[in-house]
C-alpha cells in the first residue's frame, strides 16, 4: 500500500498493491507480504475471514457498554482504513472494540452515567494513546530492542494467544461440542491437506460448513439443549435467523434514545475521564505485542511503526467515541487468521474494513455473520487462539532464546502464567490491572528489575544475556562459561 522507511520518520509516497505471483499462490507455503495482493477475488475471500474473526467481539462488547453495534462495526471499518494508512500499509491488522472498556463503562453507569458520559471518557483513553504513540515514536526503534528482546516479546505474544483460551472453553465450545470438534477437523484438514486456495481460506470456509451441519443438526437432530451465547442453558435452535428476518437491508445507526443506544456527542466529566484513564496501559501492551507478533510473522522489522500503530489507535478511538461510538484496539483475533494463511496482504484487511462499514448500512448483512452458531465459532478459534500462542514459541527458539538462568526464566514464567490465568491485581475500587496487561508488565517490568538485580549480583566477568538474538541482529548472545548454553 505504502512504501516506508525503514525509520519510520517520513511518510513516503502511495502506492499500490504488488500483484503477487499473477494475482495466485505459488505452493502451501508461499507467502505474500504485506506489500501484495492476490487477485481481488481471492482477497475478497481473505478479506471476509477477517471479517468474521472480528465481528463476534466488535458486536458483542460495545453492547456490553451500552453502545450502539451497529455504529461499533462501522466505525472500526473507518478505524482500521486509518491504521493502515498512518502506519503506510506495513501493519496488516483490524482494529475493533475490546473487553478492557467494559468494566470501565461499567463503573460509568454504576454512577449514574449516561452513554455519552461513557463515550466522553473514552475519548480521552484516545488522546491518552495518541501522545504515547508519539513517545514511542519520538524514541526510536533501539528504545522498543531494549525494552523488549526476543525472550519478553516471545513471552508477551504468548500470553497474548493463551489468554483467549477461556473464550472458547466457557464462551463458544460448550455452545455445541460436537459441531466444534467437526469444525475443527474440518480447518485442520484443509489447511494441511489442501493443495490450493482453498486452504488460505479454511476459516472463510469453516463457516460455510460449519453453518450447513448446524442446520442439518438441526433438521436432523432437532433443537440442542446447551448455553447460548449469554450463557444461559436453554434449548434452542442452532441456527437461528430470526433477527435475520427482522433486520432490514439498509439503515443508518439511528441517534441515542433513552432506551436505544445510537450516535450521539459525547459530555465530558472529569471524575469519569480519571477513572478510565488507567486502562491506557492495557492498550498500549496489546498494541505492541501485537505489532510485535505481526513483525515475526511477516519476518520485517516493524519496531518502527510501533509508535503509529499506537498512535492511530488513539486518534481511531477518538474518532469513534465523538460520535457516540466504541473505542478501538487492534485485534489478536485476525493476528490468528494470518497465521493460518500466511497471507498478510494490507489489501484484504482494506477489503475487510469496506466490508465492515457496508454492515453499518445494512443491519442485515450484519444480522447473518452475528447469527453464525457458537459451535461453529468454537471450532475456529480453538485453532486461531492457540497459533498466536504458539507465535511466542516461535520467536523464541528462532531468536536462539535461553532459559539457563532464573534471570530470564522466573519473570517470563510469572507474567503467562498471569496473562494465561487472568489474574487480576485491584488497584483502587475502580480500576484493577488483569489479563494481558498485567501479564505483559509483569514479563517486561519482572524481567529487566531481574536482570538488573543478576548484573549486580555477578559483576565478574557479568551475567549471561538469555534474552536471544536481538530482533533484526544476528548478534549471538553474550554467555559466560558455565551458565549453561542448553535451553532448560
Amino acid at each position: 500500500m505504502r512504501e516506508a522507511s525503514s525509520r519510520g520518520g517520513s511518510f513516503p509516497h502511495v502506492k499500490l498493491w504488488t500483484l503477487h505471483s499473477g494475482g495466485a499462490l505459488d505452493g502451501p507455503d508461499d507467502v505474500v507480504a504485506p506489500s501484495e495482493r492476490l487477485s481481488w477475488g481471492r482477497t475478497v475471500g481473505l478479506g471476509m475471514q477477517h471479517v468474521v474473526a472480528m465481528f463476534g467481539a466488535t458486536f458483542v462488547f460495545p453492547l456490553l457498554m451500552g453502545l450502539s453495534p451497529q455504529l461499533a462495526i462501522m466505525m472500526s471499518g473507518l478505524a482500521t482504513l486509518l491504521f493502515l494508512v498512518l502506519t503506510a500499509g506495513r501493519v496488516p491488522s483490524y482494529l475493533g472494540s475490546s473487553a478492557s472498556f467494559v468494566g470501565v463503562t461499567g463503573i460509568i453507569a454504576a454512577h449514574g452515567g449516561s452513554a455519552s458520559d461513557k463515550t466522553g471518557a473514552l475519548f480521552f483513553i484516545g488522546v491518552a494513546l495518541l501522545i504515547v504513540g508519539i513517545a514511542i515514536h519520538a524514541l526510536g526503534a533501539s528504545f522498543m530492542h531494549r525494552v523488549m528482546p526476543p525472550a519478553v516479546t516471545g513471552a508477551v505474544i504468548m500470553l497474548i494467544g493463551f489468554n483467549l483460551a477461556p473464550v472458547v472453553a466457557s464462551v463458544y465450545w460448550p455452545q455445541d461440542q460436537w459441531i466444534a470438534i467437526l469444525v475443527m477437523l474440518f480447518v485442520i484438514t484443509v489447511s494441511v491437506a489442501s493443495r490450493g486456495f482453498l486452504s488460505r481460506i479454511s476459516i472463510f470456509a469453516a463457516v460455510i460448513v460449519g453453518y450447513a451441519l448446524s442446520w442439518l443438526a438441526d433438521v436432523g437432530l432437532g433443537p440442542i439443549t446447551a448455553p447460548n451465547a449469554a450463557g444461559e442453558v436453554t434449548t434452542h435452535l442452532r441456527v437461528d435467523w430470526s433477527a435475520v428476518a427482522a433486520a432490514p437491508w439498509i439503515g443508518l445507526p439511528q441517534a441515542t434514545t433513552a432506551t436505544t443506544p445510537g450516535w450521539h456527542l459525547p459530555t465530558f466529566q472529569l471524575g469519569f475521564i480519571l477513572t478510565v484513564l488507567p486502562i491506557v496501559v492495557a492498550l498500549v501492551a496489546e498494541n505492541i505485542g501485537h505489532v510485535k507478533a505481526v513483525g515475526e510473522m511477516t519476518g520485517e522489522d516493524l519496531d518502527p511503526y510501533v509508535g503509529r500503530a499506537v498512535g492511530a489507535d488513539g486518534l481511531a478511538t477518538m474518532i469513534a467515541t465523538s460520535v457516540g461510538g466504541a473505542p478501538t484496539t487492534t485485534y489478536a483475533e485476525n493476528i490468528g487468521v494470518m497465521a493460518a494463511t500466511r497471507v498478510y496482504s494490507t489489501a484484504a484487511y482494506v477489503v475487510a474494513a469496506l466490508t465492515a462499514i457496508l454492515f453499518g448500512f445494512s443491519p442485515k448483512f450484519g444480522a447473518v455473520v452475528s447469527a453464525i452458531p457458537g459451535g461453529v465459532l468454537g471450532g475456529i478459534t480453538v485453532v486461531l487462539y492457540g497459533m498466536i500462542g504458539l507465535l511466542g514459541a516461535k520467536i523464541w527458539v528462532e531468536h536462539d532464546v535461553h532459559f539457563g538462568h532464573p534471570a530470564t526464566l522466573v519473570p517470563l514464567a510469572a507474567g503467562i502464567i498471569m496473562g494465561v490465568g487472568n489474574v487480576s491485581v485491584h488497584i483502587t475500587e475502580g480500576f484493577e490491572l488483569s489479563g494481558i496487561a498485567l501479564g505483559t508488565i509483569t514479563v517486561i517490568v519482572g524481567y529487566h528489575l531481574a536482570h538488573a538485580l543478576a548484573r549486580r549480583a555477578r559483576p565478574e566477568p557479568g551475567v549471561p544475556d538469555f534474552s536471544g538474538t536481538d530482533l533484526g541482529s544476528s548478534a549471538e548472545p553474550d554467555v559466560v562459561e558455565g551458565w549453561g548454553r542448553h535451553r532448560d
